[in-house]
Order: C-alpha cells, then sequence, then structure tokens
C-alpha cells in the first residue's frame, strides 16, 4: 500500500509493510511477524530513537568485530527483509561474511535469502553441511566455512537458546535485541538495545571510522550490564515522561 509520508507512524508502517512483502517473497515467515510486534512494542516505549547506550553498544560490537579472526553475521528472514542491502555493506566493511540461519527451515526459504542478499553483492554461507551441537532445531544446521568457525558471531533478531549454545561453544555473541529483559540479551557479550533499521546503518559509520588501535579501547571500558542497567532505567524514564504528559495533557 502507498503510506504518505506525513503519516505520524510512516516508518513503522513502512517497516511492516517490508515485512509482509518479504513473506509474500518467500523470505520472512509469519511468525516473524509476530517477533517483529514484539520488539516494535520495546521500540515504542524507549522512544523509537537510537540511545546513547546503543551507540555505545555497536561501537564496541565493531570494535569485536574488527578485532576477530573470524566474524559471522547471522541473517534470518526478517533481517533480510529489512535490512538486506545494509547487511551485505557491513559485511563488506568488516570482512565479515554473511550466514543463512533460520528457525523455521526450508532449504528453499535459505535459497531466497541467501539470493536476496548476493543481489547486493554479498559473500553468504548457506550450504548447510554442518551442525551445531547442543541444538535441537532448524538452527542447528550451520555452515562449516561460517558460524561453526567463527570466534565472532553478530546475531540480530535472535533467539536465546542459540545465543546460549554459540557461547558454549566459546564464540563471542554481539546480539541485536530491543527487549533488554531478555535471555539473549542478557547472555550475549554485546547487547545493542535498538532497532535493526538504525543499529545497522549506524554500525556501518563505526566500521568505517574505528581503527584496530581504538578498537582494543572501546572494548577496555565497555561493560555489557551497564548498557542493559541503562537500557532498563531508559524505559522507566520514557513511561514516566507518558505518564505525566498524560496528566498534563
Amino acid at each position: 500500500m502507498e503510506i504518505p509520508k506525513s503519516h505520524p507512524r510512516y516508518l513503522s508502517l513502512t517497516t511492516r509493510e517490508k515485512l509482509v512483502k518479504g513473506v509474500r517473497e518467500g523470505l520472512a515467515v509469519l511468525e516473524g511477524l509476530i517477533a517483529h510486534g514484539r520488539g516494535e512494542a520495546f521500540d515504542y516505549i524507549l522512544g523509537e530513537k537510537s540511545h546513547d547506550f546503543a551507540l555505545e553498544a555497536e561501537r564496541a560490537a565493531v570494535a569485536l568485530m574488527k578485532l576477530a579472526e573470524h566474524p559471522v553475521i547471522s541473517v534470518n528472514g526478517n533481517a533480510a527483509s529489512l535490512v538486506a542491502e545494509e547487511l551485505v555493506e557491513l559485511s563488506k566493511t568488516l570482512n565479515a561474511p554473511l550466514e543463512v540461519n533460520i528457525f523455521h527451515y526450508s532449504k528453499e526459504r535459505v535459497e531466497k535469502i541467501a539470493k536476496k542478499l548476493e543481489e547486493f553483492g554479498g559473500t553468504v554461507y548457506y550450504r548447510g553441511d554442518a551442525v551445531l551441537e547442543g541444538i535441537d532445531h532448524a538452527r542447528r544446521i550451520v555452515d562449516s566455512r561460517g558460524i561453526l568457525k567463527a570466534d565472532v558471531v553478530l546475531v540480530p533478531l535472535e533467539d536465546g537458546d542459540r545465543c546460549e549454545i554459540l557461547k558454549k561453544h566459546g564464540k563471542k555473541v554481539i546480539a541485536i535485541d530491543l527487549n533488554p529483559l531478555s535471555r539473549t540479551a542478557r547472555m550475549a557479550d554485546i547487547t545493542i538495545v535498538n532497532n535493526i533499521t538504525r543499529a545497522i546503518p549506524e554500525m556501518i559509520k563505526f566500521a568505517k571510522e574505528i581503527t584496530k588501535e581504538e578498537a582494543k579501547e572501546v572494548l577496555r571500558n565497555y561493560d555489557n550490564k551497564t548498557v542493559l542497567k541503562r537500557a532498563i532505567e531508559a524505559i522507566r524514564e520514557h513511561l514516566t515522561k507518558m505518564a505525566e504528559d498524560v496528566m498534563n495533557a
């Protein structure tokens, strides 16, 4: 549908349309729409903006990937529907290949997601020739050149159980998760509490600016628990302000 730019919820509605299109194209699944709605609710109560704690986490994430030997960016259907081109640019900037990894698995959907990323020139792993031990569902299917080998994995829009298993396999995990209370957010080494549509472009900018020496300093000063605490406090403060606005209206 045609959404006028004057609409007060223009960005939110255009994002939803991208996901609906992703479902129609076979990239995303209906369950992914439900997951997006949950995240959007947290984005709303965070004020729908990139907070300083999110920018700090994004910078740390870029630093960690820059210093990694084998960084990999995991991509699911929602991520491919929303920021395929941006993920490819981040991948190229950080020399971190993309790997398709999905919960609702079908070979056809994996290939469609990979093709979408390849259209923008991405290096994409998706042959699924290895298994990540400890997971009973389809996210265990990985590429031996990618997630299985990786020392750092960026997992936008993640589920908590795979995050836990990645950690048990000795990998550093970077999560993009609007819910600072989730298992993924609490288990990840770096948690970016931000909308993926803002986070990835911001990470591209950081990736082009930061040097390896600066990256070491950034990581020395980073504390993920503090970031999560600040995110929860930001939710409280925003809700308090909204309550005051209601009373003063």
